[in-house]
């Protein structure tokens, strides 16, 4: 059997694959034994059970086959919350905290609110803003079925009341409605990679579903379809904010302007890449 120890030392086979090879061992070996990784290196002498050390080993060869580390244990991180994932949704990245941050920027003066997120995948976006403003309403709206139940799992586990999931291709479930509801800030995450894109054979993108990756028109076309819709579900003096490709910065605001909206801004990421713009609704 091997001891917690020498499983750990598995971290130099991933070194072909990640440049983070010793997190996502220990990573692995954490969810396989549900120990956190303090443990790990606490008792580096216990011995796994059987059945442990078999599941580990197929944990580790998912993850030198490339497969990302949240898909094999099921779970990412985002915004400080603990999120079930799967490979119905994108994985919760770290620079779309960006586009929570600018919705709690923008509406800082709001006591109430009532936000839309237009492909909430694991509801990431909204259930971190939940976190942060409960007395705000939240409507995440998602056509991937599977999708739309993971991001209902996630709020139940976390225990939010402020947030209620549509199943929905964009705006479909709210075009019927009467009165037609409408929002201080949309903000969305859509599809905006080009088909032709190569990084679609890179990395962790290669697993993840290419509905929620790829949109016609150079990737904007999504974009553009929520732009042309979003007055119609905008209070006024409403906003709109997308994340976006490094490269599509200028047409999205171009975008935005062609369609009324003002104090178009852009910001930056993590890596100083432009990855989100918005623009206000004015009338």
């Amino acid at each position: 059997m091997l001891t917690i120890a020498q499983a750990l030392a598995q971290d130099k086979q991933l070194l072909v694959c990640s440049d983070s090879s010793r997190l996502d061992c220990e990573v692995l070996l954490s969810f396989v034994i549900g120990k956190n990784r303090t443990y790990l290196y606490t008792w580096p002498e216990k011995s796994l059970e059987k059945s442990q050390e078999t599941l580990f080993l197929d944990c580790l060869q998912r993850r030198l086959n490339g497969e990302p580390i949240a898909y094999i244990v099921g779970q990412k991180e985002f915004w400080s919350l603990p999120l079930c994932v799967d490979e119905s949704t994108l994985i919760p990245r770290p620079e779309t905290e960006l586009l929570v941050e600018i919705t709690l920027e923008l509406l800082l003066d709001k006591e109430d609110a009532i936000i839309a997120d237009l492909g909430t995948g694991t509801g990431a976006i909204l259930l971190a803003l939940a976190n942060e403003k409960p007395a705000w309403q939240f409507f995440g709206l998602e056509k991937n079925q599977k999708a739309f139940e993971l991001a209902q799992k996630n709020q139940r586990q976390l225990g939010f009341t402020n947030v209620t999931f549509l199943l929905s291709d964009w705006f479909s479930a709210l075009s019927d409605q009467q009165p037609r509801k409408k929002f201080n800030l949309i903000v969305s995450n859509p599809p905006y990679i080009d088909a032709s894109d190569k990084h679609l054979q890179e990395g962790d993108v290669r697993f993840e579903p290419h509905s929620a990756l790829i949109a016609e028109d150079n990737g904007l076309a999504d974009i553009k379809g929520i732009i042309d819709g979003a007055p119609q579900y905008l209070l006024e003096n409403g906003w709109l904010i997308f994340e976006h490709g490094y490269q599509q910065a200028v047409a999205v605001k171009d975008y935005l302007e062609i369609n009324s909206f003002t104090q178009i801004f852009t910001r930056n990421d993590l890596s100083g890449q432009p990855r989100v713009t918005g623009g206000r609704l004015c009338e």
